[in-house]
């Protein structure tokens, strides 16, 4: 069984691999260095190249966008902010505002799924901290456990990458994490699609995340929990209550 999640993991690591490979090397030749921009000097480079491309081959430029971040968010590579912020440079505010947050949930999805079907039996010890952490929230949360997950996918101080490998091992159900991440990650994105609208403006990443745009996570993020947390809890046997621990353990 191990051998088998392995193969999983590196069957799709390598088909995404080759995949943005074959898309890079299709592109024309101002797109042939196109990478993932790590500081705002590559981030307005790569912008440049690919505003440059949209005007002949936007399908094409969607397509690389879209390819490129799925595959970041569902191997958890870091960065991901760069990517938020060449939206709004090059699609514009309205359209990069959508394709942030629909690619984000379907990302993080994918990263779930894998997690669940690759390190549900064997968790590796850099994640069995975050893995228990979250088992043990969730299980106080059963009650409002959506509300629960929206307010960690609001809150700044989150780290989404640790909390969707988690939520697949723990086997949280796919359309509420689809859902929650969909939700919770709007503030967030159209802070980042909304900065890159004005790329020219900012000098690195501490312009996006002011205190001011913060505490505005912050607020919204327990605004967002405050339903569940003024809604009763409901009356659950004690048969009820032991099954839904024995899923989430």
């Amino acid at each position: 069984m191990q051998a088998k999640r392995i193969m999983i993991f590196a069957v799709s690591l390598v088909s995404s691999l080759v995949w943005l490979f074959i898309l890079v090397n299709a592109a024309p030749n101002e797109g042939r260095d196109l990478r993932f921009p790590s500081d705002m000097t590559q981030l307005r480079e790569v912008s440049k190249a690919l505003k440059g491309m949209t005007e002949t081959m936007p399908a094409y430029v969607l397509l690389l966008f879209s390819s490129a971040y799925v595959f970041k968010q569902t191997f958890a590579v870091p960065g991901s902010v760069f990517l938020n912020v060449l939206a709004g440079a090059v699609f514009g505010l309205p359209l990069g505002f959508g394709l942030c947050c629909a690619l984000t949930a379907t990302g993080a999805t994918l990263c779930c799924l894998l997690a669940r079907f690759c390190l549900a039996e064997d968790i590796p010890s850099f994640m069995a901290v975050h893995v228990e952490r979250l088992r043990i929230r969730l299980r106080e949360n059963s009650h409002r456990s959506a509300y629960f997950l929206l307010f960690l996918r609001i809150f700044p101080m989150s780290p989404n990458w640790a909390i969707n490998v988690s939520c697949g091992v723990l086997g949280v159900p796919v359309s509420t994490f689809f859902g929650t991440v969909l939700i919770g990650l709007m503030p967030y994105n159209f802070i980042c699609v909304q900065t890159g609208a004005i790329l020219s403006s900012i000098s690195s990443v501490r312009d996006i995340f002011t205190w001011w745009n913060m505490m505005q996570l912050t607020v919204v993020a327990f605004v967002a929990l405050l339903p569940g947390l003024l809604g009763k809890n409901p009356n659950v046997s004690l048969s009820q209550k032991g099954s839904t621990e024995k899923k989430l353990s």
